[in-house]
């Protein structure tokens, strides 16, 4: 039987399955990103973010993730990336990840307002480009120039797991 001809559920069960997760970028005037340190994981620091919940849009699930985690309400702004993550060895499906603008955030506005969730998180920090390649992989150290690539001149970096496809 052809997929023109199986019925729908059984045709939408019978494609390749996606995970799809979101985040913010909070951003300081000198070019530093909020970050935090998951408790789960102990290799890595994160964007604040994660997976979309069933019928959830990627900037209801950034909104939602924002609150969760840091404990504020936001409403961010521009989309800044969409990264596509091809499917991992340990079993992970493919993954698309929207980065949205968070705004602006300082230190000091930071220590007052964010409350993080201390079941999943650690720590946060403000971390600029010259500390991201000790603090990600190199996947996510592209993601995040791309970001700042993306604030500085207003447009909206499409990539394939970090890196800008090959025109």
């Amino acid at each position: 039987m052809s997929p023109a001809q199986l019925p729908p559920a059984e045709y939408y069960a019978s494609l390749p399955k996606s995970i799809t997760g979101a985040g913010v970028i909070l951003h300081d005037e000198h070019g530093r990103f909020l970050l935090v340190q998951p408790s789960y994981r102990h290799d890595t620091w994160e964007i604040p973010g994660g997976g979309l919940e069933e019928g959830e849009f990627p900037w209801q699930a950034a909104c939602r993730e924002v609150k969760e985690e840091l404990g504020i309400d936001i409403n961010p702004g521009r989309l800044l990336v969409v990264d596509w993550v091809p499917p991992q060895p340990d079993g992970r499906p493919a993954l698309a990840n929207f980065l949205f603008d968070g705004g602006s955030i300082n230190q000091h506005t930071a220590e007052q307002h964010v409350r993080l969730q201390s079941d999943e998180l650690n720590a946060w920090r403000l971390a600029g480009p010259d500390e991201w390649d000790h603090l990600f992989a190199e996947h996510m150290i592209r993601r995040l120039h791309a970001c700042t690539e993306a604030l500085t001149s207003g447009t909206t970096a499409y990539l394939h797991h970090g890196w800008h496809p090959v025109r």
